[in-house]
């Protein structure tokens, strides 16, 4: 059994078929090596071939900090068929995320381009002033607010594209506040938060043509538990 890191992939398996793997990705890891090395998914996935004679593949990325429902490709044909999926923003994404906001309308579309900002220190993203903008992609995501407590809320935001810190810079953008614990985009405090309070809960995965979607549920973190607000949720998403 693979251990990567403190993660055993084994464990954290949600779904598994013939074409695709969904793990319960963790918090806190990246998903493939980045320029400073160091732990990630991409060491444990040998422990995933279960009978295959290569190891699967990412089909999509999460964020490090960011939780939940990660599909992997289990050899080149379903790599193909399930970045089409994607490519075409067939498949289905549900995320929840806790926001130290109650907002006043209680869904809604935001419908903003985003572009990637260089800094010296690395990069970030930000909301372009329009797509006329250079390296501007067009962005959208929809939300609903699925409880308030305490001034925060538990948001479930729907993203329609797939960009780089897409629902994190329109979370900041539409309530003028950053998800809990997002030490990017959010202030001091965030980065004494044990984590980034963003996690990918579902996806509907549309992957066989005569059969219904594939639909995959992470279960949602312990350290979500300590807000009332998520206690006023009844599940729904």
């Amino acid at each position: 059994m693979v251990d990567t890191g403190a993660v055993k992939l084994e464990d954290r398996l949600i779904y598994r078929d013939a074409l695709m793997l969904v793990l319960d990705k963790p918090q806190g890891i990246p998903v493939h090596p980045g320029p400073g090395g160091g732990p990630n998914l991409e060491d444990g996935f040998d422990a995933l071939r279960f009978g295959l004679p290569r190891v699967p593949n990412l089909a999509h990325r999460l964020d490090r900090d960011t939780s939940g429902c990660l599909i992997l490709g289990r050899h080149r044909k379903a790599l193909s068929r399930l970045g089409k999926l994607f490519q075409d923003g067939r498949i289905d994404k549900t995320y929840l995320a806790l926001l130290p906001v109650v907002p006043s309308e209680v869904s809604g579309t935001i419908d903003k381009p985003l572009t990637k900002v260089h800094k010296w220190k690395g990069w970030k993203m930000r909301v372009a002033e329009s797509m006329a903008e250079e390296g501007a992609q067009e962005t959208v995501t929809d939300y609903k607010v699925l409880g308030s407590a305490d001034g925060v809320s538990l948001i479930a935001f729907y993203p329609r594209t797939g960009r780089t810190h897409q629902i994190r810079v329109h979370a900041l953008e539409q309530f003028g506040a950053a998800i809990i614990g997002d030490t990017i985009y959010g202030t001091d405090e965030d980065k004494q938060r044990p984590r980034l309070f963003l996690h990918a809960a579902r996806l509907v995965i549309p992957l066989y043509p005569n059969k219904d979607a594939v639909t995959v549920t992470a279960p949602t973190p312990p350290e979500f538990q300590e807000f009332q607000a998520v206690a006023k949720w009844d599940g729904t998403l």
